[in-house]
């Protein structure tokens, strides 16, 4: 079975807004995550403002006709942004740091594969698909601590895990991607 990438970089996305949304329930409303459907419907909501974006890409594997992953990227803006978990990314790397290394860089929003396909490589094809032409190869990402699967797999993909929070199993941390000039300055956990 063949499952072919698909870039996106315009409105042209939301014409799979339901299956975008289908795939993001799947991936997001069971363990680890947890989030109630509420959240995907916020994120399909949001999806025309983010196609309008500077640098947004968007990449979508598609199996038997059927959309079965996806991933959407920008480039943060700057002033850095300060809603949803901005904040704690700026807290982790400091005003500086969260300047020089993520304004500017292709930012990471949301990567998403069904349960079903799963282990097929299809996140690193989506990962790839959308950071491929990041500017200077600043890219970045916002994962949550609670998802030690997720951690993992970005590491093994050669990303860096540039802030630390308190292992308290709560919080955000944020991942420079393999190509990121920033990457070796990232501090080493404690």
């Amino acid at each position: 079975m063949t499952t072919d990438i698909r870039v996106h970089r315009d409105a042209g996305i939301l014409t799979h807004t339901e299956s975008l949304r289908s795939v993001y329930v799947d991936a997001f409303c069971a363990p680890p995550w947890h989030e109630d459907e509420a959240q995907a419907t916020e994120f399909v909501s949001r999806l025309p403002a983010s196609v309008r974006r500077a640098g947004f890409t968007a990449a979508t594997a598609v199996r038997d006709g059927e959309i079965v992953g996806f991933a959407t990227a920008w480039t943060t803006p700057a002033p850095f942004p300060t809603d949803r978990c901005y904040p704690q990314a700026a807290a982790g790397l400091g005003n500086d740091r969260t300047a020089d290394w993520l304004c500017g860089a292709r930012e990471l929003d949301e990567l998403a594969v069904r349960p079903t396909a799963r282990g097929t490589g299809l996140a690193t094809r989506l990962l790839e698909a959308v950071t491929a032409d990041a500017p200077e190869g600043r890219a970045w990402l916002l994962t949550s601590v609670r998802n030690g699967r997720a951690m993992a797999f970005y590491r093994r993909h050669g990303w860096t895990q540039a802030t630390h929070p308190s292992p308290d199993g709560k919080g955000i941390v944020v991942f420079l991607g393999p190509r990121h000039p920033a990457r070796s300055l990232a501090p080493l956990p404690l």
